[in-house]
């Protein structure tokens, strides 16, 4: 048996097993949550490093990637250095392919036409593929990565300029301590009134949970929240607010999508190489053999609470 398991900065509420089969692989995935606390995090890297067959690194990125250029998270670089032996991973491999094919598997599938639509993508410079394939589809997008992750209210309104503030803020906010940057442990369980205007502004919010999360309006009839990472409540809140359609760019296991790094791990595990000789290509023919296709659910609209998966 595969076993797979992220270690978070997360709230250890939104900890979970599942055990399944994938192409005839038996594999164990699990979540571990150290609510914030970075010295625990780096300790149970440390402790699981040698005995799984891959790990996560949740509620951090190891990057912030603007087109090309990536720049490094100092916080991010003490998690994965306590992993020796063990692969380790953030998720970002498959947020450029993955995420991507998400989008245009909705679009090829008639599930959701994104061409026209108002979308607001919380954090640019955390999903560059999903901001790509957005544009790509035809929607008019927003960037929030100012409003969201430094708490200025200015959106952007083009990849060029996203790019442009990416580069230019890119290793200054690097080497920031993450805590600044995204909600860590019990901050995941808070959701602030601020910024509602931009939520009802469009039409799709899309991105991080977390960070989606944040701001959250009580009043969401009629919006669209494609997102990764939920658990059942989030869910329930979702529909309690309103939201029309939920869509996680991974799969559903046992009522939970879980994040990019745990999907990442796995498919690191199934493949059997070390990360850094993984290619986009490699990502991509093992995607197609384990078939993963987006979550698509409606919570709300004329037939009520209806939930299925792709």
């Amino acid at each position: 048996m595969k076993k797979i398991v992220s270690v978070s900065l997360g709230s250890s509420k939104r900890d979970h097993v599942v055990e399944t089969e994938i192409v005839g692989e038996k594999v164990r995935i699990e979540r571990i949550g150290t609510d914030g606390d970075m010295e625990k995090a780096i300790a149970i890297i440390r402790e699981l490093d040698g005995q799984v067959d891959a790990l996560g690194m949740g509620g951090i990125n190891l990057y912030i990637t603007v087109g090309p250029r990536r720049y490094v998270l100092q916080d991010a670089l003490r998690l994965k250095g306590a992993a020796r032996i063990t692969p380790i991973v953030d998720g970002s491999g498959l947020k450029n392919t993955l995420e991507k094919r998400a989008i245009h598997y909705l679009t090829r599938q008639g599930l959701f036409n994104f061409a026209g639509e108002r979308v607001l993508l919380v954090c640019g410079v955390d999903r560059f593929g999903m901001a790509e394939a957005l544009v790509e589809a035809g929607a008019e997008v927003t960037f929030g990565d100012l409003i969201f992750g430094l708490n200025v209210p200015l959106p952007l309104k083009s990849l060029h300029t996203l790019s442009v503030v990416g580069r230019t803020l890119g290793p200054i906010v690097s080497r920031l301590p993450f805590k600044y940057l995204y909600p860590t442990g019990e901050q995941q369980n808070i959701i602030y009134e601020k910024y509602g205007k931009y939520y009802l502004g469009n039409k799709i919010i899309a991105g991080d949970f977390h960070y989606i999360k944040k701001y959250l309006p009580l009043q969401m009839q009629s919006k669209v929240v494609l997102t990764n990472t939920v658990t059942p409540e989030d869910v329930e809140m979702l529909a309690s607010r309103g939201v029309e359609y939920l869509i996680t760019t991974t799969p559903e296991f046992e009522g939970r999508s879980f994040g990019t790094n745990v999907m990442e791990a796995l498919l690191v595990a199934l493949l059997g190489k070390a990360p850094e000789s993984i290619t986009e290509e490699d990502y991509y023919h093992i995607l197609d053999t384990v078939r993963f296709t987006p979550r698509f659910e409606k919570l709300n609209g004329k037939e009520g609470l209806k939930r299925s998966a792709v």
